[in-house]
């Protein structure tokens, strides 16, 4: 599903990245740990396109981003890609149902087809009965599931998440590792995890550690 070769990045005079390779498969979860200013986050945005690297290149299901101009990558990030943070980062003004559906929105998908999938996908994650909630009538949990139907609401290749379980307590943490193993089973979905979870770590399938701009080794 990618393919990072080589990745090098760096902040003025600051080598965050320096030249880092990564595998991951189809319906793979894998988490990326190390200590703050090991390069971790870095690395996740370059292959969310979140950023660009400055050497190397990244292909996701089969396509270089690394040759897209800014238009491309756009439309590839909004029609493969899904993000998911440890702020769900929900407008507060629109319900549930309204968030999930704003990259739809974005791709111009029709309405009624996404609205579907967009309830299907809240009554998966058990939120039928909360889709014309706005985000401060929800507690936390609920919010990240909703960011989650967000991520998934395009049928992204490959989701990116970070900090995912940072801003949840034990219970609902543990709700969205079950969640993670779920759609990874059920919908073979691909996830790349910054954490500093231990537990989210141990619940994937590949844990990397990285240090010093580079992965230091894979469990």
């Amino acid at each position: 599903m990618i393919q990072a070769n080589n990745i090098h990045k760096s902040y003025d005079k600051l080598h965050v990245l320096k030249g880092v390779n990564l595998e991951v498969q189809n319906a793979e979860i894998v988490s990326i740990i190390g200590k703050s200013g090991s390069g971790k986050s870095t690395l996740l945005h370059i292959l969310g396109t979140l950023d660009q690297s400055d050497k190397g290149s990244v292909i996701i299901d089969g396509a270089d981003i690394s040759t897209f101009d800014a238009k491309e990558i756009a439309k590839f990030r909004n029609s493969k890609i899904g993000f998911i943070f440890q702020f769900h980062h929900l407008l507060p003004e629109f319900t549930a149902l309204e968030n999930v559906l704003i990259p739809a929105m974005i791709a111009n998908d029709s309405n009624k087809v996404k609205e579907a999938r967009a309830k299907e996908l809240l009554d998966y994650l058990g939120l039928s009965e909360r889709i014309n909630h706005k985000p401060s009538q929800l507690s936390g949990g609920e919010q990240q599931r909703v960011a989650v139907a967000r991520a998934l609401i395009n049928e992204p290749s490959v989701v990116f998440a970070d900090e995912p379980t940072g801003n949840l307590d034990s219970e609902s943490s543990a709700e969205l590792h079950k969640l993670l193993q779920n759609l990874r089973d059920e919908y073979k979905q691909t996830f790349v995890i910054v954490t500093h979870s231990k537990e989210l770590s141990e619940i994937s399938d590949r844990t990397i550690i990285m240090q010093d701009g580079l992965i230091k080794d894979q469990i």
